[in-house]
């Protein structure tokens, strides 16, 4: 009789042994690759965009090792996350009507239960209940701080409470405050299908007001409009413009400033921070604690909604928020976790067994363990050099393994290079094309089409790995490209992911299995916040009946292991640390906003914040003091005779474009040098401008930085001259010599060379050369040119705000055209064309030079006539087959519909504003 486990299901264990008849029979061709005893082999020659025969494409064919079961009796033990397997099953609606999202204590409406159940989610679950039910919670009464396992469905309680309000009262506001970008997008679409078709309680107003209203109504004003903030933009958004915002931490800190300042605040009903435990994140997460405390410091009630996974203190939080505190370990998928240690898999019926288990390994042989920490199942060593190190070997073998169960699996490596590599070397053991059915061909083909359309190319690597379903997700890859990867896997057509650790907490991509590499990120070891989140990605609701957890472990690393398994969560603390001087811009945006003017005000503003409840008194106000004191020496705040305190127009500049009080200082100095004597002859003067001014950890390569002054124009080295930077400087470090940083000044001159370096990779930028190109050429990563890209309109923007609040019309106008440059990645010939989807940088430039010189022209073209240009607009001249070629136009033939269809319009709104000017 088949073993069954828990309730009902079959574990990919389980799931391979009834399939292990059909594995590994694959005979091996090509040459095996040079092997290093450590370090998987090295991913090929930089130059990546090349073109290849996509999906029919042969590797040389590498076998993984068998996985033999050493004791079959163990197998079943139950993880800590066992409910779903100790109780015969969850309570459900029919047992419990609370569950239903019907419920009339929820008062939710019915179209919203509706796109909910179409969401795929039908119930809640009782924790879900039992915290939405808590005193004042429904009602917006009583602020909430929760925590609940990664996958136990904590945003689900947020997002109802923050309709609810919306839904409540027809001003309402309520945002949403996430720390990456693509969570953001993420939850921008899933709420935008949560509230569709949704309609409001319509304005009382008679016929009469309606008649003599001055404006027309706007065609969504009765609907939930749901606008996600991140990013620079020139458009200033206002409370009117939406009703839900998603917001990254930076821009809800400005959107919150902005509406106290003009006093739009009181429509503000719901905040839900997410990710709570980035309250201390040395980067960010003091912005949380600020817009935190600057909520609590109003005059009307603000919900706050606090979450998070991994939250060790949520006591000290629920305190300070003043709210009601629910804490659940409640997961709807059992996981299960393993350590892979020199080839042999142990269980963990929970953690405390699973370091007894490392903790007698780490003392003894695997023959000496207790009968209950015996090793369940070996793996094989492998007959290829490849996969002579029993870390790489256990990682391959596990994927290999889920592989060919049928289900999905997420690997986690330290670095880049190691993601790639992994990737490369799982493809070569997972079913090639004859094994695999037709659909999966198609999807996977498919994706290759999408990247090979991308202004980018194809990514050689990737072309190897996605035919057999496999692909790595980095911060070195662009945005477009990470898109449509977690797409594909999302949908099925890719098995599996290789992700650095850094990208676990940001990436939504739930799997079957979740193997980590290691325990390490680049040389340090991951912190226990990290470990959880990671192992948090296993099981997938919908889909899995179990998730699971491998953590591969070498043998020096043991012990570091065993430490950080045994390692509680970090508490929570303050991010207002002294030695970054965010006191500082604490007490500067309240001041500049007009929330506190007097010694007494800032005293009790500063009671609310995190820091009062972890710091003494005494030691606050001193901190208080210095930084009042350094904030007038600075000329951003003044105080009068009555012991108030105002803003200058300075400080105010400052807060506008969101900079740190040091760097306000730094940019007010270089502009007001700037202002007696700008370059105006050339470009660098003006993009060094809005080169970001933060630490963005700027690796500079001497040699391409030596090149490229050696061929600046006489403008250019003008600008050198201007700034303070030294070619006899670069020609000394491009021969090996230290860039002094021991002294302030020698600091602040540091941070001009990184910034010129920069602004060198901008110039090419708004000059046509496309991101690929900038990347090699400068020797980085295309993602991170992407990102600097993107940075740097953000910053731009800030810049735009601090000129113009100092009164620097003609400086904001420059620095708007070369934003707008920026962001089109073109000339200023191309500018309106740029507003066009998919009309970038060198695409910009073959349209234009191919006779579409106007948005009119794109409007009126046939789609079937844009096919040869797009082509011609590729990186590489791609030589593929005719079956890849069909299916690469028609992936064509659809961008050039999106193009016409965006063109028309742009067309249509410029005839309009014609019309309403005339």
């Amino acid at each position: 009789m088949e073993h069954r486990q828990g309730v009902l299901h079959k574990t990919t264990i389980a799931s391979a042994t009834l399939q292990q008849t059909s594995f590994h029979e694959t005979t091996l061709a090509g040459s095996k690759r040079p092997h290093s005893e450590i370090a998987a082999p090295p991913p090929p020659e930089r130059h990546k965009y090349q073109a290849i025969s996509g999906p029919r494409g042969k590797l040389p064919r590498l076998k993984a090792s068998n996985i033999d079961a050493l004791d079959a009796a163990t197998a079943g033990i139950s993880s800590e996350y066992s409910q779903r397997r100790t109780i015969a099953a969850t309570p459900t609606s029919t047992a419990d009507r609370s569950l239903s999202l019907s419920f009339s204590r929820y008062a939710l409406p019915e179209p919203l239960v509706h796109n909910l159940n179409t969401l795929g989610i039908k119930e809640i679950y009782p924790w879900q209940k039992q915290c939405l039910l808590g005193p004042g919670i429904l009602n917006g009464t009583k602020n909430l701080v929760y925590s609940a396992p990664t996958g136990g469905g904590k945003s689900l309680v947020a997002d109802i409470l923050m309709l609810k309000r919306v839904l409540e009262d027809r001003n309402a506001k309520a945002l949403l405050i996430l720390p990456y970008v693509a969570l953001v997008q993420e939850k921008v679409r899933w709420l935008r299908n949560a509230v569709q078709g949704i309609k409001r309680k319509p304005l009382d107003v008679d016929d009469r007001d309606e008649k003599l209203r001055l404006w027309q109504k706007r065609f969504d004003e009765d609907n939930i409009r749901v606008i996600g903030f991140f990013g620079g933009g020139k458009i200033r958004s206002i409370w009117s413009d939406f009703d839900i915002g998603v917001c990254t931490f930076e821009k809800a800190n400005m959107l919150i400033n902005t509406a106290i300042d003009d006093c739009t605040i009181i429509n503000l009903k719901a905040v839900v921070l997410d990710e709570l435990h980035m309250v201390d994140d040395d980067h960010r997460g003091y912005l949380m604690e600020l817009i935190a405390t600057k909520l609590m410091s109003l005059d009307h009630s603000v919900q706050i909604i606090g979450m998070s996974a991994t939250l060790a203190n949520i006591e000290l939080l629920s305190t300070w928020l003043d709210a009601h505190m629910y804490r659940t370990s409640y997961r709807p998928i059992p996981v299960e976790e393993h350590l892979v240690y020199e080839s042999n898999i142990y269980p963990a019926s929970s953690t405390r067994s699973l370091l007894k288990t490392a903790s007698q390994l780490r003392h003894a042989s695997s023959n000496a363990l207790a009968p209950d920490s015996q090793p369940t199942r070996m793996i094989q060593k492998s007959q290829h050099k490849e996969f002579q190190d029993p870390v790489l070997n256990a990682v391959v073998a596990l994927a290999n393994e889920t592989v060919r169960s049928g289900y999905g699996v997420l690997v986690f490596c330290s670095s880049r290079q190691g993601c790639e590599s992994d990737a490369r070397l799982i493809s070569k053991t997972l079913p090639q094309e004859t094994e695999l059915n037709t659909a999966t061909l198609e999807k996977r083909s498919d994706l290759l089409g999408d990247l090979r359309s991308l202004s980018i190319g194809l990514d050689s690597i990737l072309a190897e790995t996605i035919p057999a379903g496999v692909a790595f997700h980095h911060a070195g890859m662009t945005t477009e490209e990470r898109d449509l990867i977690s797409t594909a896997y999302d949908s099925g057509a890719l098995k599996v992911i290789v992700a650095t650790c850094s990208l676990a907490a940001g990436i939504n991509l739930p799997a079957r299995r979740v193997i980590l590499h290691n325990a390490r990120m680049g040389r340090d070891l991951i912190g226990p916040s990290m470990l959880r989140q990671m192992r948090g990605r296993a099981g997938r609701k919908g889909k899995d009946e179990i998730g699971e957890t491998y953590l591969c472990c070498r043998k020096t690393d043991l012990e570091d292991v065993v430490e950080l398994m045994n390692a509680e969560l970090p508490q929570v603390s303050s991010g207002l640390t002294t030695d970054k001087h965010r006191i500082q811009r604490a007490l500067l945006e309240v001041i500049s906003i007009r929330l506190v003017n007097s010694r007494e005000s800032i005293y009790d503003y500063t009671q609310k914040t995190l820091l009062s409840l972890s710091s003494p008194s005494d030691l606050i106000k001193d901190h208080v003091e210095s930084s009042l004191q350094d904030l007038l020496t600075m000329n951003f705040i003044e105080c009068d005779d009555l012991d108030s305190y105002t803003a200058t127009q300075l400080g105010k500049a400052v807060v506008a474009s969101s900079l740190e009080p040091e760097d306000g200082a730094f940019v007010h100095r270089e502009m007001q040098r700037a202002l007696k004597a700008f370059v105006m002859d050339g470009e660098m003067h003006i993009l060094y401008t809005f080169t970001p001014v933060q630490d963005l950890s700027v690796f500079i390569n001497w040699q391409v930085f030596r090149s490229e002054v050696d061929s600046l124009d006489e403008s250019g080295l003008r600008v050198m001259s201007f700034l303070g930077l030294k070619p006899v400087v670069v020609n000394r470090m491009a021969q090996g010599g230290n860039l002094k940083e021991s002294t302030p000044a020698e600091k602040e001159q540091a941070r001009v060379y990184r910034r010129f370096y920069l602004a060198l990779q901008l110039r090419d930028l708004c000059n046509e050369m496309p991101v690929h190109v900038v990347a090699l050429k400068y020797d980085m990563p295309r993602g991170t040119v992407q990102t600097l890209e993107q940075t740097c309109q953000g910053f731009a923007a800030g810049m735009i705000k601090f000129c113009e609040h100092m009164g620097w019309g003609a400086m904001a106008a420059i620095l708007d055209h070369f934003s707008d440059r920026l962001k089109a990645g073109a000339k200023a010939d191309l500018l309106a064309l740029a507003k066009v989807t998919f009309i970038k940088s060198r695409t910009a430039r073959v349209f234009y030079d191919n006779g579409f010189k106007t948005i009119a022209s794109l409007a009126n073209a046939d789609p079937n006539e844009l096919i040869p240009i797009l082509m011609q607009a590729q990186p590489i001249k791609l030589r593929i087959k005719s079956k890849d070629e069909v299916k690469y136009e028609e992936k064509l033939l659809a961008k050039a519909q999106v193009i016409t269809d965006s063109a028309n319009r742009l067309w249509q709104a410029e005839m309009q504003q014609d019309l309403d000017e005339e």
